[in-house]
C-alpha cells in the first residue's frame, strides 16, 4: 500500500531505519514511533518507497 501524503511517507522511512538498526528507535516519536512498532519491514518499505511527487504533505485522518 503506498503512502497517502509526504508526511507519511517521512515517518515510514524513519521507521524503516530504525527496523534496519540505522537509528536509534529512541530518536522516534509520534507516526514514525506508532509505525515501527506496529508495521513489518515490508510494510514499511513499501510506503517509504512511495513517489513523493504530487502527494499532499499532509492528510486528514479517516
Amino acid at each position: 500500500m503506498p503512502a497517502k501524503s509526504a508526511a507519511q511517507q517521512k515517518a515510514a522511512g524513519a521507521a524503516l531505519s530504525a527496523k534496519r538498526g540505522d537509528t536509534p528507535e529512541s530518536k522516534l516519536k509520534g507516526a514514525s514511533k506508532q509505525m515501527a512498532e506496529s508495521m513489518t519491514e515490508t510494510q514499511l518499505e513499501a510506503f517509504a518507497h512511495t513517489k513523493r511527487k504530487g502527494k499532499p504533505e499532509n492528510v486528514s485522518g479517516d
